[in-house]
């Protein structure tokens, strides 16, 4: 079966070649890692144990974040290898474990050369793969080879499990091939075990992103403080905003300002190649504006894109209330808790089914609301700085959630 699944995955390769050209010509994000990804690596082991992390993207690198440090310092002689899917993510793995890590790199095709050449290079003794990555001939080859391969921080959406039902008969003997899954919750549990992983194969770990940490000391926010010099300011945060939800922020603010004159907002797209259109955006509400890669700030701006890598989890730490973006779209949200975790309440669109689980918590604790239009949007942003006790409320509620639900890190290294 899994030599007629990588004949069908070269077959549809060849066949949509012409698109997939067109598209890594267009596309520099597409051409990120892409020799890599088909088999070419490099990699010195000198006969030490190497383990292998893989994260997708930057939500998923942020959450193993911690995890990685930990283990890496329970495990100082082990080769550490992080493995990344996407461009953002690679990038943002390189900084987070330059010092930790012996190399990042980007995890391979499913191609059987791709994946033979990935084991060849790095022939590790375990792979961690983070959230619910399932690529059947990479867990085919691992078990022959007696590589352990985990997945943790497992989580299946319902919408997700209506489509992996439909190739059940083909998922169960690979899910059967992983050492150990760990899932978020007791549904996501129970749905990979309705898909055929075997129950004694399946845990609830709870969710790594609750064991976040405050990145940044208050020096180093005092310095963001004064580069963006927001001392009499309050701050919105429209954060990984997708296409259609930049004008439904936009207009909230417009609005937010006639009530409140001290608001000013930082917008971050969540996809680079659309500062262009989000600035066009920006420039329709006649505000002043600027980006953040110029060093504009707000004593004479009233808007600002941030339009750099890496910084928008530490200046969450300046906001006074954030918008979570892809909530708004059918992305199905992006991690609150990165707001949450420095006390500041969030506001999210309907779509939130990525982070479902998480929303529950959030929302119920009260240190994030869910609202279904741009109306209510507005109205919740106005509450938030109008009503002090409700925003203090939140406040406090975001502190204390985290304390309630930390725990996954110290499990998982036990149990790894």
């Amino acid at each position: 079966m899994v030599y007629v699944y990588n004949l069908f995955l070269i077959l549809i390769t060849l066949l949509l070649s012409p698109v997939i050209i067109a598209a890594l010509i267009i596309q520099p994000k597409f051409r990120a890692g892409f020799w890599q990804k088909t088999g070419f690596y490099k990699f010195d082991k000198n006969g030490q144990k190497t383990t292998v992390f893989h994260a997708v993207s930057v939500g998923e690198v942020n959450a193993v974040k911690e995890l990685i440090k930990l283990y890496k310092a329970s495990h100082p002689d082990e080769h550490l290898v992080i493995t990344t899917t996407t461009k953002t993510g690679h990038e943002i793995a390189k900084k987070t474990f330059s010092d930790i890590a012996d190399t990042v790199t980007y995890y391979p095709f499913d191609f059987f050369f791709s994946v033979l050449s990935f084991f060849n290079t790095f022939n590790p003794e375990k792979v961690i793969i983070a959230e619910t990555e399932i690529w059947p001939f990479f867990v085919y080859t691992a078990k022959a080879k007696n590589i352990k391969v985990y997945t943790i921080n497992g989580r299946i959406s319902p919408h997700s499990f209506d489509g992996y039902k439909k190739i059940k008969w083909f998922l169960a003997s690979f899910l059967n091939k992983y050492e150990k899954i760990f899932m978020q919750t007791k549904d996501d549990a129970q749905r990979i075990i309705a898909l055929g992983a075997e129950y004694a194969k399946v845990d609830v770990m709870g969710n790594l992103k609750f064991d976040i940490n405050q990145n940044l000391t208050e020096t180093q926010i005092e310095e963001y403080r004064n580069q963006l010099k927001t001392d009499g300011k309050r701050l919105f945060i429209a954060a990984s905003t997708h296409k259609g939800e930049d004008e439904i922020v936009l207009k909230a603010f417009c609005e937010l300002k006639k009530n409140h004159s001290d608001a000013v907002m930082l917008i971050a797209p969540r996809h680079p190649q659309r500062y262009d259109e989000v600035i066009a955006l920006i420039k329709n509400t006649g505000f002043n504006w600027g980006k953040r890669s110029n060093n504009d700030n707000f004593e004479n701006k009233e808007i600002i894109l941030l339009d750099t890598m890496g910084e928008l989890s530490k200046l969450f730490s300046l906001c006074h209330t954030a918008f979570i973006g892809g909530s708004f779209s059918s992305t199905g949200g992006h991690n609150p808790l990165e707001a949450n975790i420095w006390g500041k309440p969030v506001i999210s669109g309907p779509c939130i089914f990525n982070f479902k689980d998480v929303y529950k918590i959030v929302t119920e604790k009260n240190c994030a609301v869910i609202v279904s239009d741009v109306s209510q949007l507005i109205g919740e942003l106005n509450s938030f700085y109008s009503n002090i006790d409700k925003y203090n409320q939140f406040c406090n509620n975001a502190k204390s959630v985290f304390d309630e639900n930390r725990g996954a890190i110290n499990y998982l290294l036990e149990k790894i």
